[in-house]
Protein backbone atom coordinates (compact mmCIF):
# COMPACT_ATOMS: atom_id res chain seq x y z
CA UNK A 1 0.00 0.00 0.00
CA UNK A 2 0.96 3.54 -1.01
CA UNK A 3 2.01 5.22 2.28
CA UNK A 4 1.00 8.57 1.24
CA UNK A 5 -2.74 6.84 1.04
CA UNK A 6 -2.55 7.18 5.69
CA UNK A 7 -5.33 9.53 5.34
CA UNK A 8 -7.51 7.12 3.64
CA UNK A 9 -7.28 4.39 6.67
CA UNK A 10 -6.80 6.90 9.79
CA UNK A 11 -8.59 4.26 12.19
CA UNK A 12 -6.19 1.14 10.97
CA UNK A 13 -2.07 0.49 11.27
CA UNK A 14 -1.21 0.88 7.74
CA UNK A 15 1.48 -1.14 8.03
CA UNK A 16 -0.39 -3.95 9.00
CA UNK A 17 -2.69 -3.45 5.74
CA UNK A 18 -2.13 -6.17 3.05
CA UNK A 19 -3.62 -6.16 -0.52
CA UNK A 20 -3.94 -9.81 -0.92
CA UNK A 21 -5.11 -10.46 2.84
CA UNK A 22 -7.43 -7.05 3.37
CA UNK A 23 -8.86 -6.67 -0.43
CA UNK A 24 -12.68 -6.00 0.42
CA UNK A 25 -11.75 -3.81 3.28
CA UNK A 26 -9.32 -1.28 0.79
CA UNK A 27 -11.52 -1.50 -2.32
CA UNK A 28 -14.61 -0.20 0.03
CA UNK A 29 -12.33 1.91 1.74
CA UNK A 30 -11.06 3.68 -1.31
CA UNK A 31 -14.49 3.64 -3.13
CA UNK A 32 -15.99 5.38 -0.14
CA UNK A 33 -13.26 7.92 0.70
CA UNK A 34 -10.80 7.78 -2.53
CA UNK A 35 -9.32 10.22 -4.81
CA UNK A 36 -8.46 10.02 -8.70
CA UNK A 37 -5.32 8.77 -7.69
CA UNK A 38 -6.22 6.14 -5.34
CA UNK A 39 -8.98 4.90 -7.70
CA UNK A 40 -5.98 4.66 -10.28
CA UNK A 41 -4.46 2.49 -7.91
CA UNK A 42 -7.06 0.82 -7.03
CA UNK A 43 -7.76 -0.51 -10.55
CA UNK A 44 -4.54 -1.22 -11.25
CA UNK A 45 -3.83 -3.53 -8.26
CA UNK A 46 -7.53 -5.18 -8.05
CA UNK A 47 -9.13 -7.25 -10.83
CA UNK A 48 -12.77 -5.58 -12.15
CA UNK A 49 -14.46 -8.52 -11.05
CA UNK A 50 -13.09 -8.11 -7.94
CA UNK A 51 -14.17 -4.49 -7.30
CA UNK A 52 -17.42 -5.49 -8.81
CA UNK A 53 -17.88 -8.13 -6.25
CA UNK A 54 -17.34 -5.77 -3.26
CA UNK A 55 -19.96 -3.12 -4.74
CA UNK A 56 -22.20 -5.84 -5.19
CA UNK A 57 -21.88 -7.28 -1.69
CA UNK A 58 -20.75 -4.34 0.54
CA UNK A 59 -23.18 -3.18 3.36
CA UNK A 60 -20.29 -0.31 3.87
CA UNK A 61 -20.56 2.15 1.24
CA UNK A 62 -21.94 5.33 1.30
CA UNK A 63 -25.18 5.88 -0.68
CA UNK A 64 -23.94 8.43 -2.85
CA UNK A 65 -20.77 6.16 -3.72
CA UNK A 66 -23.38 3.52 -4.17
CA UNK A 67 -25.56 5.14 -6.77
CA UNK A 68 -22.44 6.06 -8.65
CA UNK A 69 -21.28 2.51 -8.37
CA UNK A 70 -24.83 1.44 -9.71
CA UNK A 71 -24.22 3.56 -12.94
CA UNK A 72 -20.58 2.42 -13.19
CA UNK A 73 -21.00 -0.98 -13.25
CA UNK A 74 -25.10 -1.19 -14.77
CA UNK A 75 -26.48 -2.78 -12.05
CA UNK A 76 -29.68 -2.86 -10.42
CA UNK A 77 -30.77 -1.96 -6.98
CA UNK A 78 -31.49 -5.35 -6.16
CA UNK A 79 -28.10 -6.49 -6.87
CA UNK A 80 -26.55 -4.64 -4.21
CA UNK A 81 -26.40 -5.27 -0.30
CA UNK A 82 -25.96 -1.53 0.44
CA UNK A 83 -29.34 -0.85 -0.70
CA UNK A 84 -31.12 -4.00 1.12
CA UNK A 85 -33.72 -3.37 4.16
CA UNK A 86 -31.99 -1.87 7.21
CA UNK A 87 -33.47 -1.23 10.74
CA UNK A 88 -32.19 1.96 10.87
CA UNK A 89 -34.43 3.41 8.30
CA UNK A 90 -37.39 5.69 10.08
CA UNK A 91 -39.89 3.18 8.65
CA UNK A 92 -38.45 0.00 9.39
CA UNK A 93 -38.08 1.22 13.16
CA UNK A 94 -41.42 -0.66 14.61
Amino acid sequence: MPQDFTPFFWDVHMEELEPAVHSRFIIERLLNEGDHRTLQWLFSTYSMEDILLAVRNSRNLSRKTARYWQLYFNLEEEEMRCFGTSLTRPDNLF
